[in-house]
């Protein structure tokens, strides 16, 4: 998926209706910086505002992902070539989530052990006890908020299969939070065909 030519493509497009960026921005109720940002090829519409953009230019999402306007021989061709595209960049995005919350977890642990080995020095050293435990009670607190977020994006990352039946999915945060789990394979109940079973994370829907 070219970026920059997507941003030129809607940026003929605005200039073709005869609006400011800052116009357009107004008209999706959005800042002319995010505008910007498409139209040099730095980021791409938010899901949220790009069908209203393509109403508003009268352009399909087909077109608009495509960076061109297109003939109907061409239509579905170019469809599959995006679909294939957002697919790939969906499972580098969730490669790339993945990797963080590992970083998090290491970040976390070391952060908790290096609280409580200064609250263990500093009571050895004869320090007020409110204060020991306040370095234990801040770094097991940080701890939680961490692994908590490092979870949230395990849950969101990537989809679980079920063994029993190949199904896969994107569980609740509940059921990835409340299940037993070895490294990033969880018991949880299948939503397809009931059945509890230990699942591995994988980061495509589909082989």
């Amino acid at each position: 998926m070219d970026q920059v030519k997507i941003g030129k493509f809607i940026a003929g497009k605005r200039k073709g209706k005869n609006l400011t960026q800052a116009q357009l921005a107004e008209r999706l109720n959005i800042t002319d910086r995010a505008v910007s940002k498409w139209e040099t090829g730095r980021s791409l519409p938010d899901s949220s505002v790009m069908v209203e953009l393509c109403e508003l230019f009268g352009i399909t999402v087909n077109e608009l992902l495509t960076g061109e306007d297109l003939e109907m021989k061409n239509y579905n061709e170019k469809a599959e070539l995006n679909l294939i595209e957002m697919k790939k960049q969906k499972e580098a995005s969730d490669k790339r989530l993945l990797a963080v919350e590992i970083v998090i977890g290491i970040v976390s642990i070391l952060f908790l052990f290096t609280l409580i080995a200064v609250a263990a020095v500093y009571a050895k050293a004869g320090g007020q006890a409110w204060l020991v435990w306040t370095l234990i009670l801040a770094g097991g607190a940080q701890f939680i908020v961490c692994m908590l977020f490092a979870l949230r994006i395990e849950q969101k990352a990537g989809y679980y299969e079920c063994p029993e039946c190949g199904h896969r999915y994107v569980p609740t945060f509940g059921a990835v939070n409340m299940a037993m789990h070895i490294g990033r394979t969880r018991y949880m109940k299948c939503p397809n065909c009931g059945k509890r079973s230990w699942q591995k994370k994988v980061l495509n829907k589909e082989d």
